[in-house]
Formats: structure tokens, sequence, C-alpha cells
């Protein structure tokens, strides 16, 4: 039987939010753990460079962006423990984390498990991610500039990168498999303003490239069957994200799409001890930089929640 291990502060997740929560709470003395998972980073190391994080005017690679967030975390004492969490009871202080290697009684717990961009699932998204295919135009729209590129996608964040992506690239086309967008009146009118291509009622049936990455996509108009080959050098799938919140199914409150809700002003969440940050409770901005905020706010929000429990350090 493995014995459990005892920690002010459990933190779930590595990425942004988890290391950044991990730096605050080793800094106030609380020695806590931050279980990474395996594929530790969280989304940032698929992003390739990384150029809108304060601090490196240059760019910096996503994954060392990561690594130093780490590293910082561990000189300041933190634990991490590259390790993934298989249930978590969240049912009362202490709260009880059990992962594959390990037991952990927690007296708070922040939940930084992220959350992961939903796929258009075809083959050649795989093989051109990173060379073309992107999730992210705050992120990676500059890299297209004076380019062709696509936008998948019929909601508010689709419409909101077409649009925002017209002031960079060359060339904008809006791609939508239904005939009408499900975006807000007001961004519609946007769009209706805006040079952005719109091609209704399409799907992408693959993405064309070469050894240097895309060089089009192929598309089917679903009312009359024909297909087409579009030339695009980018192309951003923004059909909506998943966030990595089952794991706390019966004990968190989320909204609709499933992202962890927390109080307002706050990363409490409905759990009194258990706090959110990152991606995972962010429904609108997940960025790097947005993340790493949120889980300062939530080691900050843990810290005073066990003063004002009277829970010492372990």
């Amino acid at each position: 039987m493995i014995e459990p291990e005892r920690s002010s502060i459990a933190i779930i997740g590595g990425g942004p939010a988890g290391y950044t929560a991990a730096i605050y709470a080793a800094r106030g003395g609380l020695e806590p753990v931050c279980i990474e998972g395996y594929a530790s980073g969280g989304q940032i190391v698929r992003s390739g460079e990384i150029h809108n994080f304060p601090g490196y005017p240059g760019g910096i690679p996503g994954n060392d962006l990561a690594d130093r967030m780490r590293e910082q975390a561990v000189a300041f004492g933190a634990k991490v423990a590259t390790d993934e969490v298989v249930t978590a009871d969240l049912s009362a202080s202490p709260f009880t984390i059990t992962t594959v290697e390990s037991v952990y009684h927690a007296d708070s717990v922040i939940v930084a498990t992220g959350a992961s961009s939903r796929r258009l699932g075809l083959p050649s998204e795989d093989e051109y991610d990173g060379r073309g295919v992107c999730y992210c135009a705050i992120c990676d729209g500059p890299l297209f500039s004076g380019q062709r590129v696509a936008v998948v996608g019929g909601g508010d964040a689709a419409v909101e990168e077409a649009l925002a992506l017209s002031r960079i690239a060359a060339h904008v086309t809006l791609i939508h498999r239904r005939s009408e967008f499900r975006a807000n009146a007001a961004i519609r009118a946007s769009l209706a303003d805006s040079p952005v291509e719109v091609r209704t009622p399409y799907v992408v049936e693959e993405i064309l490239g070469a050894e240097a990455g895309v060089t089009g996509v192929r598309v089917r108009n679903t009312d009359d069957d024909k297909a087409e080959d579009l030339p695009i050098e980018g192309i951003f799938v923004a059909i909506g994200h998943v966030p990595a919140s089952g794991l706390f199914d019966g004990y968190l409150k989320t909204d609709s799409h499933g992202f962890l809700v927390t109080q307002e002003c706050t990363t409490a969440t409905n759990v009194p001890g258990v706090f959110a940050a990152g991606d995972v409770a962010d429904p609108r901005y997940r960025q790097a930089i947005t993340a790493a905020a949120s889980g300062c706010a939530a080691a900050i929000d843990a810290e005073r929640w066990l003063l004002g429990r009277r829970i010492q350090p372990m």
C-alpha cells in the first residue's frame, strides 16, 4: 500500500498556469507539489516560437519557456512530479489526489489541467501541424503577414480570428460547414463589411501541402457536392476547445462547454479550498500570459484560504 504524501497545496497540471502557481506557492513557503502529467508543459510546447510573451523580444520556443518556468518553480522549492492524476476526491479538505505512482493528501488544490483545441480529425491536419496548421490567430497570425490563409469555424471566435487575420494576411477565406454563422449579430455585421471571403456551406476534406508546409486546402460544397482546391499558406482551425475538466465531474461546477466556473474576481471554485487556473477555466483568452497570471492568482487565493483556516505549511 502506498503511503500518502502530505502537502499544503497540490497543483494538478503543468504549463504556464500550473508552473506559475508552483512558483508563487513555493515562494510563499507552502512547499507545493505540482503534478505535471506525462505530457508536461501544456499547450505552449506545441506553439513553436512564441513572440508575445513579455520579456522575450526575439521570441522563445514554447518548450523552452515551459522548461524555464518549471526550473524556476523547482528552484524555489516546489516538488514537480512527472506523474498522471487518476482520481481526485474533492469531497472535503484534506483532499485525496491519486496518481499512477503516488497518493497525495492536500489541504488545498489548484486545478490547472488546461484545454486542447478541437481538431478537424484529418490525417493531413496532424501532418502539417506547426507547418501551416494553426489554432490561434493571436499567437501565430503575424507569421502569415502578406500570405493567404483560411479560417475554419462558424462561431464568434472563428469570425473574430478571420477579421484579425484580414489586417495581416493578403487574403483570408472563412470556411463554415453551415449556411449561417453562429456568431453574434455585431460580429456578423463586421464580417459583412470586411474583405474576408466567405465559403458556406463548405467542409474541409483535406489539407494540402509539400515538404515546406501547407500549400492549399480541399473543400467541398455540401449543397452541390462539388470539391475545390484553394491555394493558401496557412489554415487556422477555430472550432472550439475541450477543457480537461472531466476528472472533476461530480465535484466542480462547469459551464455548458465544460470549463470550470470560478467565483467572480477570484479563482475559487464551488468547492472551498479548490481553485482553478489557466485554460481549464478560461473559455475566452487562452493565452500563455493570461494562464500564467491566473496561476499567480490561484496561488495567492489558496494561500489566503489556508491562512484563513490557520493551516500551516507541511
